[in-house]
């Protein structure tokens, strides 16, 4: 059994993912933690508003068993730099060092495929970087989720999915041998992969999105 807290609930994955937990016995307790209306009710679910502006402010309240970390954003939504790192690179590191001093033992994390600390596009560096972070960190059990393209219905349009996931999907069958982690893989399948790693307590850190699908079967 084991209690939660969700940051990114409202997103495309961190939508599916909270469903699972509510609908799963072995989480006793969930707790997120979200700026956005969340027309959701049930008894183990406790809504949190913030817009997480300042993590101190909340830090007391990140207490549970395990953590999913589903928030990201784009230079559309985070047209200023600074903001779009802040919530690509800064608040994801602030959140996982909350969570390691308040004793939580499981950390689950969206990365992204080709995720590289020293790649010159800032998505994949900083991605890159905050799974640095999250390794030094030590935690008793983390996984880093590389998914590829995501299929799903988002609330917000995205024009370079809308165009390049169709493409993607057609390629798909030519996606073979280490090619596969290219694959596109369905959110729902992200977000039972992220519930099942805590669940099984696999030791295994890093999934690409092949392996995604198959431990989202687990």
């Amino acid at each position: 059994m084991s209690s939660a807290v969700i940051f990114g609930a409202t997103g495309l994955v961190g939508s599916y993912l909270l469903k699972n937990l509510i609908n799963d016995e072995y989480y006793t307790s969930i707790k997120i933690f979200t700026r956005s209306e969340v027309n959701i009710k049930h008894p183990k679910l406790e809504i949190i508003n913030t817009d997480l502006k300042n993590v101190e402010n909340i830090k007391d309240q990140i207490i549970a068993d395990c953590c999913f970390f589903c928030i990201g954003t784009t230079k559309k939504n985070s047209p200023e730099k600074s903001e779009y790192q802040r919530v690509e690179l800064d608040l994801p590191k602030e959140i996982a060092k909350i969570c390691k001093s308040n004793s939580i033992k499981s950390f689950v994390y969206i990365s992204s495929g080709f995720a590289d600390p020293n790649n010159k596009g800032e998505y994949l560096r900083f991605k890159g970087l905050v799974e640095e972070e999250l390794k030094r960190l030590n935690f008793d059990n983390l996984g880093i989720l590389r998914p590829s393209f995501l299929l799903g219905k988002r609330v917000q349009f995205r024009l370079a999915e809308k165009i390049g996931i169709p493409i993607f999907k057609l390629l798909t069958p030519l996606f073979l041998g280490p090619l596969k982690k290219m694959r596109p893989i369905h959110a729902k399948k992200v977000a039972n992969a992220m519930s099942n790693i805590v669940k099984k307590n696999l030791d295994q850190t890093t999934y690409e999105s092949d392996e995604i699908v198959t431990i989202s079967e687990y």
